[in-house]
Protein backbone atom coordinates (compact mmCIF):
# COMPACT_ATOMS: atom_id res chain seq x y z
CA UNK A 1 0.00 0.00 0.00
CA UNK A 2 1.24 3.22 -0.98
CA UNK A 3 0.78 5.37 2.45
CA UNK A 4 -1.10 8.99 1.76
CA UNK A 5 1.27 10.78 3.81
CA UNK A 6 5.40 9.15 5.12
CA UNK A 7 7.44 12.11 7.07
CA UNK A 8 10.95 12.02 6.12
CA UNK A 9 13.50 12.05 9.02
CA UNK A 10 16.94 12.47 8.71
CA UNK A 11 20.04 11.75 10.82
CA UNK A 12 19.92 15.47 11.97
CA UNK A 13 16.48 14.64 13.37
CA UNK A 14 17.67 12.17 15.21
CA UNK A 15 21.00 14.08 16.27
CA UNK A 16 19.26 16.99 18.29
CA UNK A 17 16.32 14.64 19.49
CA UNK A 18 18.84 12.63 20.98
CA UNK A 19 20.62 16.04 22.49
CA UNK A 20 17.33 17.27 23.93
CA UNK A 21 17.33 13.32 25.79
CA UNK A 22 20.78 13.53 26.48
CA UNK A 23 20.78 16.49 28.11
CA UNK A 24 17.57 16.09 30.28
CA UNK A 25 15.52 18.07 28.88
CA UNK A 26 12.51 16.74 27.92
CA UNK A 27 9.80 19.51 29.20
CA UNK A 28 8.81 22.44 28.03
CA UNK A 29 11.90 23.88 29.06
CA UNK A 30 15.03 23.57 27.58
CA UNK A 31 16.77 25.58 24.51
CA UNK A 32 15.27 24.07 21.48
CA UNK A 33 11.93 25.91 22.47
CA UNK A 34 13.05 29.35 22.00
CA UNK A 35 14.93 27.99 19.40
CA UNK A 36 12.28 27.00 17.36
CA UNK A 37 10.07 30.02 18.48
CA UNK A 38 13.12 32.56 17.21
CA UNK A 39 13.96 30.42 14.16
CA UNK A 40 10.27 30.11 12.98
CA UNK A 41 8.98 33.88 13.82
CA UNK A 42 12.20 35.09 11.84
CA UNK A 43 11.82 32.83 8.54
CA UNK A 44 7.80 34.58 8.47
CA UNK A 45 8.67 37.50 8.58
CA UNK A 46 7.39 38.22 12.43
CA UNK A 47 8.29 39.34 15.68
CA UNK A 48 6.92 36.41 18.45
CA UNK A 49 6.93 33.05 18.15
CA UNK A 50 4.30 31.02 20.50
CA UNK A 51 5.11 27.41 20.49
CA UNK A 52 2.30 24.97 22.00
CA UNK A 53 1.08 21.20 21.34
CA UNK A 54 -0.48 21.46 18.77
CA UNK A 55 -2.67 23.80 15.71
CA UNK A 56 -5.56 22.77 17.48
CA UNK A 57 -4.23 24.44 20.59
CA UNK A 58 -3.37 27.80 18.79
CA UNK A 59 -6.45 28.48 17.36
CA UNK A 60 -8.28 27.95 20.87
CA UNK A 61 -5.09 30.39 22.27
CA UNK A 62 -5.57 32.91 19.57
CA UNK A 63 -9.21 33.63 20.20
CA UNK A 64 -8.75 33.70 23.92
CA UNK A 65 -5.58 35.93 23.38
CA UNK A 66 -8.40 38.06 21.61
CA UNK A 67 -10.92 38.21 24.27
CA UNK A 68 -13.42 36.96 22.15
CA UNK A 69 -16.75 35.02 23.77
CA UNK A 70 -20.33 35.62 24.14
CA UNK A 71 -21.95 37.20 21.57
CA UNK A 72 -18.69 37.73 19.37
CA UNK A 73 -18.97 36.63 15.85
CA UNK A 74 -16.53 35.34 13.79
CA UNK A 75 -16.17 34.85 10.31
CA UNK A 76 -14.70 31.79 8.67
CA UNK A 77 -15.22 29.13 5.63
CA UNK A 78 -17.49 26.16 6.37
CA UNK A 79 -14.74 24.49 4.23
CA UNK A 80 -12.09 23.80 7.10
CA UNK A 81 -10.74 21.75 10.17
CA UNK A 82 -13.10 21.27 12.55
CA UNK A 83 -10.07 22.73 15.26
CA UNK A 84 -11.45 26.32 13.86
CA UNK A 85 -15.20 26.25 14.50
CA UNK A 86 -14.39 24.03 18.23
CA UNK A 87 -11.89 27.27 18.58
CA UNK A 88 -14.85 29.65 18.13
CA UNK A 89 -17.36 27.35 19.90
CA UNK A 90 -15.07 26.69 22.91
CA UNK A 91 -14.88 30.80 23.61
CA UNK A 92 -18.97 30.82 23.61
CA UNK A 93 -18.43 32.87 20.38
CA UNK A 94 -20.93 32.14 17.19
CA UNK A 95 -18.55 30.91 14.23
CA UNK A 96 -20.72 32.31 11.10
CA UNK A 97 -19.67 30.11 8.02
CA UNK A 98 -19.35 31.40 4.46
CA UNK A 99 -18.77 29.86 1.45
CA UNK A 100 -15.58 28.97 -0.87
CA UNK A 101 -13.66 30.33 -4.21
CA UNK A 102 -14.98 27.30 -6.25
CA UNK A 103 -11.39 27.31 -7.75
CA UNK A 104 -9.06 27.72 -4.76
CA UNK A 105 -11.25 26.03 -1.93
CA UNK A 106 -9.94 29.17 0.17
CA UNK A 107 -12.67 31.88 1.79
CA UNK A 108 -14.62 33.66 -0.61
CA UNK A 109 -13.90 37.52 1.12
CA UNK A 110 -16.99 39.18 -1.04
CA UNK A 111 -19.52 36.25 0.56
CA UNK A 112 -17.26 37.02 3.74
CA UNK A 113 -18.11 40.59 3.52
CA UNK A 114 -22.24 39.79 3.16
CA UNK A 115 -21.90 38.23 6.54
CA UNK A 116 -20.55 41.01 8.86
CA UNK A 117 -23.00 42.13 11.37
CA UNK A 118 -22.03 44.73 14.66
CA UNK A 119 -21.19 41.64 16.51
CA UNK A 120 -18.47 40.32 13.81
CA UNK A 121 -15.17 40.41 16.18
CA UNK A 122 -12.66 38.69 14.26
CA UNK A 123 -12.21 36.89 10.46
CA UNK A 124 -10.54 33.48 10.28
CA UNK A 125 -8.89 33.11 6.69
CA UNK A 126 -7.67 29.54 5.74
CA UNK A 127 -5.17 28.87 3.56
CA UNK A 128 -6.23 25.69 2.03
CA UNK A 129 -4.00 22.13 0.99
CA UNK A 130 -1.38 24.47 0.19
CA UNK A 131 -2.88 27.50 -1.42
CA UNK A 132 -3.07 30.74 0.33
CA UNK A 133 -6.22 32.93 0.82
CA UNK A 134 -6.53 36.06 -1.68
CA UNK A 135 -5.77 38.10 1.84
CA UNK A 136 -5.52 41.88 0.66
CA UNK A 137 -9.89 41.65 0.50
CA UNK A 138 -9.54 40.31 3.68
CA UNK A 139 -7.26 43.01 5.02
CA UNK A 140 -9.29 45.83 3.77
CA UNK A 141 -12.60 44.03 4.97
CA UNK A 142 -11.22 44.04 8.36
CA UNK A 143 -9.21 47.12 8.53
CA UNK A 144 -12.50 49.15 7.52
CA UNK A 145 -14.30 47.47 10.41
CA UNK A 146 -11.61 46.59 13.20
CA UNK A 147 -11.60 43.06 12.82
CA UNK A 148 -9.08 41.04 14.25
CA UNK A 149 -7.66 38.55 11.83
CA UNK A 150 -6.73 34.88 12.88
CA UNK A 151 -4.45 33.55 9.84
CA UNK A 152 -4.56 30.06 9.68
CA UNK A 153 -1.73 29.04 8.15
CA UNK A 154 -1.50 25.30 9.20
CA UNK A 155 -1.05 23.66 5.60
CA UNK A 156 0.63 26.68 4.12
CA UNK A 157 4.68 26.09 5.25
CA UNK A 158 6.77 28.34 3.15
CA UNK A 159 3.71 29.39 0.53
CA UNK A 160 3.77 33.15 -0.18
CA UNK A 161 1.19 35.60 -1.33
CA UNK A 162 1.62 38.76 -3.45
CA UNK A 163 -0.06 41.39 -0.98
CA UNK A 164 -0.63 45.10 -2.71
CA UNK A 165 -0.55 44.01 -6.07
CA UNK A 166 -3.11 46.74 -7.27
CA UNK A 167 -1.16 49.37 -6.27
CA UNK A 168 2.87 50.16 -6.30
CA UNK A 169 5.09 48.23 -4.03
CA UNK A 170 3.74 45.11 -4.54
CA UNK A 171 5.46 42.41 -2.54
CA UNK A 172 5.52 39.22 -1.68
CA UNK A 173 5.07 37.40 1.99
CA UNK A 174 5.38 34.46 3.54
CA UNK A 175 1.87 32.88 5.02
CA UNK A 176 2.15 33.34 9.09
CA UNK A 177 2.56 37.23 8.18
CA UNK A 178 -1.07 37.87 7.52
CA UNK A 179 -2.58 38.21 10.64
CA UNK A 180 -3.06 40.26 13.43
CA UNK A 181 -2.03 36.16 14.49
CA UNK A 182 -1.15 33.88 12.86
CA UNK A 183 -1.34 29.87 13.78
CA UNK A 184 0.34 26.94 12.50
CA UNK A 185 0.29 23.18 12.82
CA UNK A 186 3.66 20.88 13.14
CA UNK A 187 1.60 17.55 13.25
CA UNK A 188 3.04 14.10 11.46
CA UNK A 189 1.62 15.09 7.97
CA UNK A 190 2.71 18.86 8.17
CA UNK A 191 5.75 19.97 5.54
CA UNK A 192 7.53 20.96 9.23
CA UNK A 193 6.60 18.26 11.91
CA UNK A 194 7.26 17.93 15.64
CA UNK A 195 5.20 14.82 15.57
CA UNK A 196 2.25 17.08 17.55
CA UNK A 197 2.97 20.60 17.75
CA UNK A 198 1.76 23.82 16.48
CA UNK A 199 2.94 27.76 16.99
CA UNK A 200 0.83 31.04 17.17
CA UNK A 201 2.76 34.09 15.54
CA UNK A 202 2.36 38.00 16.09
CA UNK A 203 4.33 41.28 15.45
CA UNK A 204 2.05 42.22 18.69
CA UNK A 205 4.28 42.57 22.42
CA UNK A 206 0.97 42.74 24.91
CA UNK A 207 -0.52 40.46 22.64
CA UNK A 208 2.86 37.61 22.63
CA UNK A 209 2.44 38.21 26.35
CA UNK A 210 -0.40 37.09 27.05
CA UNK A 211 -0.31 34.07 25.00
CA UNK A 212 2.72 33.26 26.44
CA UNK A 213 0.84 33.19 29.74
CA UNK A 214 -2.94 31.53 28.68
CA UNK A 215 -0.10 28.87 27.34
CA UNK A 216 1.58 28.07 30.71
CA UNK A 217 -1.87 28.02 32.75
CA UNK A 218 -1.44 31.79 33.72
CA UNK A 219 2.01 31.26 36.13
CA UNK A 220 2.84 34.29 38.55
CA UNK A 221 5.73 36.22 37.36
CA UNK A 222 7.77 36.04 40.16
CA UNK A 223 9.16 33.16 42.10
CA UNK A 224 7.55 33.61 45.18
CA UNK A 225 3.95 34.07 43.57
CA UNK A 226 4.57 30.93 40.99
CA UNK A 227 1.12 29.59 42.11
CA UNK A 228 -1.04 32.99 41.86
CA UNK A 229 -3.03 32.52 38.80
CA UNK A 230 -4.71 35.69 37.60
CA UNK A 231 -6.37 34.29 34.73
CA UNK A 232 -7.61 30.81 33.50
CA UNK A 233 -5.21 29.19 31.23
CA UNK A 234 -4.16 25.98 29.74
CA UNK A 235 -1.10 23.67 29.34
CA UNK A 236 -0.29 24.20 25.97
CA UNK A 237 3.17 23.82 26.18
CA UNK A 238 5.49 22.51 23.62
CA UNK A 239 8.30 20.16 24.99
CA UNK A 240 12.05 20.84 24.34
CA UNK A 241 11.82 16.95 22.60
CA UNK A 242 9.05 18.27 20.23
CA UNK A 243 10.93 21.48 19.36
CA UNK A 244 14.45 20.09 18.20
CA UNK A 245 12.85 18.24 15.35
CA UNK A 246 11.49 21.25 14.16
CA UNK A 247 14.76 23.09 14.86
CA UNK A 248 16.49 20.27 12.98
CA UNK A 249 13.78 20.61 9.90
CA UNK A 250 13.76 24.39 9.97
CA UNK A 251 17.52 24.07 9.14
CA UNK A 252 16.32 22.01 5.85
CA UNK A 253 13.03 24.17 4.62
CA UNK A 254 14.52 24.93 1.31
CA UNK A 255 14.88 21.35 0.84
CA UNK A 256 11.58 20.21 1.90
CA UNK A 257 9.85 23.01 -0.15
CA UNK A 258 11.53 21.69 -3.21
CA UNK A 259 10.63 18.21 -2.48
CA UNK A 260 6.93 19.08 -2.01
CA UNK A 261 7.53 21.08 -5.72
CA UNK A 262 8.47 18.09 -7.47
CA UNK A 263 5.83 16.00 -6.21
CA UNK A 264 3.23 18.27 -7.47
CA UNK A 265 5.14 18.61 -11.15
CA UNK A 266 5.56 14.92 -11.50
CA UNK A 267 1.62 14.70 -10.78
CA UNK A 268 0.84 17.09 -13.14
CA UNK A 269 3.02 16.35 -15.79
CA UNK A 270 1.12 12.80 -15.53
CA UNK A 271 -2.27 13.65 -14.45
CA UNK A 272 -3.07 16.86 -17.06
CA UNK A 273 -5.70 16.22 -19.34
CA UNK A 274 -7.00 13.36 -18.10
CA UNK A 275 -11.15 13.12 -18.34
CA UNK A 276 -13.19 13.75 -15.33
CA UNK A 277 -9.63 15.39 -12.95
CA UNK A 278 -9.66 18.88 -11.89
CA UNK A 279 -6.08 19.45 -10.81
CA UNK A 280 -5.06 21.88 -8.46
CA UNK A 281 -4.77 25.82 -9.41
CA UNK A 282 -2.28 28.42 -8.65
CA UNK A 283 -3.69 31.74 -8.81
CA UNK A 284 -1.12 34.67 -10.49
CA UNK A 285 -1.02 35.97 -6.48
CA UNK A 286 -0.20 33.01 -5.23
CA UNK A 287 3.14 30.64 -4.60
CA UNK A 288 1.29 27.62 -2.92
CA UNK A 289 2.72 24.71 -1.98
CA UNK A 290 2.32 21.03 -1.93
CA UNK A 291 1.14 20.52 1.22
CA UNK A 292 -1.22 17.57 -0.15
CA UNK A 293 -2.09 16.66 -4.00
CA UNK A 294 -5.48 17.68 -4.21
CA UNK A 295 -7.70 16.23 -7.02
CA UNK A 296 -11.56 17.02 -7.72
CA UNK A 297 -13.81 15.54 -10.24
CA UNK A 298 -15.54 17.63 -12.71
CA UNK A 299 -19.92 17.38 -12.03
CA UNK A 300 -20.57 15.21 -14.64
CA UNK A 301 -17.79 12.67 -14.88
CA UNK A 302 -19.95 10.22 -12.67
CA UNK A 303 -17.37 10.24 -9.86
CA UNK A 304 -17.61 10.90 -6.14
CA UNK A 305 -14.22 10.91 -3.94
CA UNK A 306 -15.85 7.77 -1.78
CA UNK A 307 -15.53 5.61 -4.64
CA UNK A 308 -12.97 7.00 -6.40
CA UNK A 309 -10.83 6.22 -2.97
CA UNK A 310 -12.04 2.66 -2.82
CA UNK A 311 -11.29 1.73 -6.23
CA UNK A 312 -7.82 3.70 -5.35
CA UNK A 313 -7.45 1.14 -2.11
CA UNK A 314 -8.22 -2.38 -4.22
CA UNK A 315 -5.01 -1.12 -6.48
CA UNK A 316 -2.72 -0.73 -3.13
CA UNK A 317 -3.19 3.29 -2.99
CA UNK A 318 -4.17 5.27 -0.21
CA UNK A 319 -6.24 8.63 -0.28
CA UNK A 320 -8.40 11.16 2.04
CA UNK A 321 -11.20 12.48 1.60
CA UNK A 322 -11.49 16.70 1.69
CA UNK A 323 -13.15 18.34 4.51
CA UNK A 324 -17.05 18.17 5.48
CA UNK A 325 -18.41 21.46 5.93
CA UNK A 326 -18.90 22.58 9.49
CA UNK A 327 -22.69 23.18 8.36
CA UNK A 328 -22.59 19.35 7.52
CA UNK A 329 -20.63 18.44 10.78
CA UNK A 330 -23.26 16.09 12.94
CA UNK A 331 -22.43 17.39 16.44
CA UNK A 332 -22.86 21.11 15.41
CA UNK A 333 -26.37 20.43 13.60
CA UNK A 334 -27.01 18.68 17.09
CA UNK A 335 -26.45 21.98 18.90
CA UNK A 336 -28.76 23.61 16.64
CA UNK A 337 -26.14 25.47 14.57
CA UNK A 338 -26.21 26.54 11.17
CA UNK A 339 -29.39 25.12 10.83
CA UNK A 340 -31.05 24.88 7.44
CA UNK A 341 -27.84 26.69 5.84
CA UNK A 342 -26.09 25.56 2.85
CA UNK A 343 -22.95 26.16 0.94
CA UNK A 344 -23.01 24.42 -2.63
CA UNK A 345 -19.32 24.91 -3.64
CA UNK A 346 -18.17 23.55 -0.69
CA UNK A 347 -20.51 20.71 -0.69
CA UNK A 348 -19.45 19.72 -3.88
CA UNK A 349 -15.54 20.19 -2.63
CA UNK A 350 -16.51 17.41 -0.15
CA UNK A 351 -18.27 14.93 -2.18
CA UNK A 352 -15.93 15.49 -4.84
CA UNK A 353 -12.38 15.93 -3.73
CA UNK A 354 -9.37 13.50 -2.24
CA UNK A 355 -5.56 14.24 -2.19
CA UNK A 356 -3.23 11.90 -3.38
CA UNK A 357 -0.29 10.28 -1.66
CA UNK A 358 1.74 13.56 -0.42
CA UNK A 359 3.93 12.76 1.90
CA UNK A 360 7.68 13.97 1.86
CA UNK A 361 9.53 10.20 2.00
CA UNK A 362 7.05 10.00 -1.35
CA UNK A 363 9.20 8.44 -4.50
CA UNK A 364 9.24 9.36 -8.04
CA UNK A 365 8.25 5.33 -8.85
CA UNK A 366 5.45 5.52 -5.91
CA UNK A 367 4.30 8.24 -7.99
CA UNK A 368 4.43 7.20 -11.47
CA UNK A 369 2.64 4.07 -9.83
CA UNK A 370 -0.44 6.12 -8.37
CA UNK A 371 -0.83 7.87 -11.68
CA UNK A 372 -1.11 4.71 -13.59
CA UNK A 373 -3.70 3.59 -11.09
CA UNK A 374 -5.55 6.59 -11.60
CA UNK A 375 -5.57 6.64 -15.39
CA UNK A 376 -6.60 2.46 -14.59
CA UNK A 377 -9.47 3.83 -13.01
CA UNK A 378 -10.71 6.51 -15.15
CA UNK A 379 -10.22 4.39 -18.56
CA UNK A 380 -7.14 6.20 -19.89
CA UNK A 381 -4.17 3.68 -19.22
Amino acid sequence: MIPVNEPWLTERDVELATEAVRAGWVSSAGPFVEAFETGWASYCGRKHGIAVTSGTAALQLAVRGLDLGPDDEVILPTFTIVSCALAVVYAGAKPVLVDIDPRTGTIDPAEAAARLTPKTRAIMPVHIYGHPVDMDPIHSLADANGLAVIEDSAEAHGAEYLTGRSEPGARWVRCGNLGTLSIFSFYANKMVTTGEGGMLLTDDDTLADRLRGLRNLCFGAEPARRFHHDDAGFNFRMTNLQAALGVAQLERIGEILSRKRSIAERYEDRLSGQPALILPVEKSWARPVCWVYAIRFEEDSGWTAEAFASALKAKGVESRPFFLGMHQQPMFQQRGLFAGESYPFSERWSLQGLYLPSGLALTGRQIDDVCVAVREILGTA
